[in-house]
C-alpha cells in the first residue's frame, strides 16, 4: 500500500509539471504570433504586451525547474521516469528561449514603426513566424501523444524555416545595396529573421527531446542546414 501511495504521489506530481509545460507552451505560441502581428501592423501596444508577458513564461520555467528538482530529490525516480523528468526540463528551457526571441522581436516594433517600411518584409516574417508556431504546436502535441513520427516531421520542417530565412537574408542584402536608406531598417529586420530562425531550432530541439523520450535515443545525425549563405551573419540573441 505504501509503495502504491508513493507511485500515485509521483504520478500526480509529474502530471502537475507536465500541465505547466503545456501552459508554458501555449503562452509561447501566443507570444510568437503576437510579436509577428505587432511587427506587421506596427502595433506598439501589442508589442509591449508580448514583452511584459515574457515574465510569465520565465516564471513557469523557474517553477518547472524547482518542481522537477524536488521530484528527483524526494521520489528517486527510475531510469525511465528520470528520462522523462530530464526531458521536461530541457523542453522548458527551449520554450523559455523561444519566448526570449519573441520578446526581442517585439522590442524592434517600436523602432521599426518610426521608419519607412520595407516592401513585403513584415508579411514574410509573419509567415515565417507562423510556420515556427505551427511546428511548436505539433512538437507539443507529439510530446503529449508520445508520437516520435510527428516529432520527426517537425525536425524535417525546420528546413523550410531555414529556407525562408535564407531568402529573406538575400532580399535584405539586395535592398541595402540598392538603397542605402534601407540599411538601418533592414538590419533590424534581419535581426528579427535570425531570431525567428533560431526559434525554429529550439522547436526542433523540443521535437528531438520527444524522440529521445519515446525511443531512448537522440536522432542519429545532426540537423543539416540547407544553405550557409548567412552563416557569418548570425546575430546573438539579446537577454
Amino acid at each position: 500500500m505504501s509503495d502504491q501511495h508513493i507511485v500515485s504521489s509521483f504520478d500526480r506530481d509529474l502530471e502537475g509539471i507536465q500541465a505547466h509545460i503545456m501552459k508554458m507552451g501555449g503562452l509561447v505560441e501566443k507570444a510568437i504570433l503576437d510579436a509577428a502581428t505587432s511587427l506587421e501592423t506596427r502595433d506598439e501596444e501589442l508589442a509591449e504586451k508580448v514583452r511584459a508577458g515574457d515574465r510569465a513564461i520565465d516564471a513557469l520555467e523557474e517553477q518547472i525547474n524547482e518542481e522537477t528538482a524536488r521530484l528527483i530529490a524526494l521520489r528517486a525516480p527510475t531510469a525511465i521516469d528520470l528520462r522523462l523528468i530530464l526531458s521536461v526540463m530541457k523542453i522548458a528551457g527551449n520554450l523559455e528561449r523561444i519566448g526570449d526571441y519573441a520578446k526581442n522581436m517585439a522590442k524592434r516594433t517600436t523602432v521599426l514603426s518610426q521608419m519607412s517600411p520595407i516592401n513585403g518584409a513584415t508579411a514574410a516574417l509573419r509567415r515565417m513566424a507562423r510556420e515556427v508556431e505551427l511546428m511548436l504546436r505539433d512538437a507539443l502535441d507529439a510530446y503529449i501523444q508520445r508520437d516520435p513520427d510527428l516529432a520527426g516531421d517537425v525536425v524535417q520542417r525546420d528546413h523550410d524555416v531555414d529556407q525562408m530565412y535564407n531568402a529573406l537574408f538575400r532580399e535584405f542584402l539586395t535592398f541595402m545595396m540598392e538603397d542605402p536608406r534601407s540599411i538601418t531598417p533592414c538590419m533590424h529586420l534581419h535581426f528579427i529573421a535570425k531570431n525567428t530562425e533560431r526559434m525554429g531550432d529550439h522547436v526542433t530541439s523540443i521535437a528531438e527531446q520527444v524522440i529521445y523520450l519515446v525511443t531512448g535515443e537522440m536522432p542519429d545525425e545532426p540537423r543539416p542546414k540547407r544553405d550557409r549563405t548567412s552563416h557569418d551573419a548570425s546575430i546573438a540573441p539579446e537577454a
